[in-house]
């Protein structure tokens, strides 16, 4: 097929070509994978500024994404690639094969760098989905630090640079530019643009300290969101409250307050804040993993208004997200359901023939093409994370979206940590906007 790219796309390769670090900050549907294949095109065969470019990955991405689109697009017919993937002899064999791109996983980044035993010659690195590499603490962040002062070229691509906040930027840029626009270490960012919270854990801007980092930033950055280039279908953000009878309310609270529950057959104890909150987003949705590391089932009214919304939807498609394992077995055991783990899930439920699928979001957030197979996501429990959230809903609210609407329920237990979640949700959305803001790409 023959490449006519968008005017935003001609702006977002030639910022690639003429930006050896730069931080491409692509929403959902834009065509990030055409755009920076179009660039390597150029960097390598019209420019020659490049030989050799390592891809890093989410796995599907690597095994699908990246090869459909070298394969689809005509101007792409001489460039060669690599995959580094599946067992150690099967990757070590992928790397010795002569290739313009060698695409690996983001897992195995640690494996190549310091345990493969081949010198890493890349002359160029491409991080599809940054944000994966925002904890500084991570093995694959310490190991591609230790590379890049031998990288001539970097490209960072993401739609979701601070999900979690501003905080997660340092570790991103470090790797772009080593450190020269937010400081080499983490302590050097804290100190500068944050003070700690009352907990002594957590850190906040302080005052006039976004603006300082987005004018820091702003050089090697652009970014650009879907709704300003595409044509999207409408999208309806629907909140479905599940009241808990008063029985459930009181034992809610009680483990709220108490941070444990004794059960005729077992217990719930939480050690601290963060296992506290895992509990008490189980027990919004009914059940909860006890001491015994078995499953306590205390109640059904989540479920009771899944049902209601799947008969709501009179046959049409919709897509559920779940957060714990217990979730998905329950959920299998009252409905007619398949999860989406393969390509086969993923091409029946796109042709069809999957009227009721699951998705776990860490495991299948990034990377699915799923918008041909139905207009409705309906989490079941949220998560924390925003980038999780937004790049699930994006798997149907993207372009190709045959619907003209798209609809996301969240199943919501009234005075729960749903409502909790559901606001750092929002919350966070706005501190990222503001970013992408800050550095969006002003096309003529």
């Amino acid at each position: 097929m023959k490449y006519k790219p968008h005017d935003y796309q001609k702006y977002a390769i030639d910022f690639i070509e003429t930006h050896p670090q730069a931080a491409v900050l692509l929403e959902c549907g834009l065509g990030k994978t055409s755009i920076t294949l179009t660039a390597l095109n150029n960097l390598l065969f019209d420019h020659f500024e490049i030989r050799k470019v390592l891809i890093i990955a989410p796995i599907r991405v690597c095994r699908n994404s990246w090869p459909d689109e070298i394969a689809k697009w005509e101007h792409l017919k001489d460039m060669t690639y690599s995959l580094v993937l599946g067992s150690k002899e099967q990757r070590l064999s992928a790397l010795q094969h002569k290739a313009d791109l060698y695409i690996i996983n983001r897992e195995n980044v640690q494996w190549l760098i310091e345990e493969s035993s081949m010198p890493f010659d890349f002359d160029m690195v491409v991080i599809d989905e940054m944000s994966c590499f925002k904890n500084h603490q991570s093995k694959r962040f310490k190991a591609l630090r230790k590379v890049r002062p031998f990288v001539k070229r970097i490209v960072g691509l993401t739609g979701t640079p601070c999900s979690n906040g501003l905080l997660d930027l340092w570790a991103q840029f470090r790797l772009l530019d080593k450190g020269e626009r937010l400081g080499k270490r983490i302590g050097q960012y804290r100190d500068a643009y944050f003070t700690p919270d009352w907990n002594g854990f957590t850190y906040s801007p302080r005052k006039g300290a976004e603006k300082e980092i987005y004018a820091k930033i702003a050089d090697i950055s652009i970014s650009m969101k879907t709704t300003d280039h595409l044509q999207m279908p409408e999208l309806v953000m629907v909140a479905d409250k599940v009241e808990l009878d008063e029985p459930i309310a009181a034992m809610y609270k009680d483990m709220a307050q108490d941070m444990c529950l004794d059960l005729a057959l077992d217990s719930i104890t939480a050690a601290n804040a963060g296992v506290l909150c895992g509990k008490l987003t189980q027990l919004a949705s009914g059940a909860v993993y006890t001491d015994g590391s078995s499953v306590m089932r205390i109640h059904f009214h989540k479920l009771d208004a899944l049902e209601d919304l799947l008969e709501a939807q009179n046959g049409k498609p919709a897509l559920i997200a779940y957060w714990y394992k217990h979730e998905r077995d329950t959920i299998m055991q009252r409905f007619e359901c398949r999860e989406i783990k393969s390509d086969a899930d993923i091409a029946d439920w796109n042709a069809g023939k999957i009227p009721v699928a699951l998705i776990q979001p860490s495991s299948a957030g990034h990377g699915l093409n799923l918008q041909s197979g139905g207009s409705t996501i309906i989490w079941y429990t949220m998560p924390w994370s925003l980038e999780l959230y937004q790049q699930t809903n994006a798997r149907l609210w993207r372009q190709g979206q045959q619907s003209g609407t798209v609809v996301i329920h969240h199943l919501v237990s009234v005075d729960t940590i749903d409502e909790d979640i559901m606001k750092v949700l929002e919350s966070k959305d706005k501190t990222q906007t503001a970013m992408m803001q800050a550095v969006k790409a002003r096309l003529k």
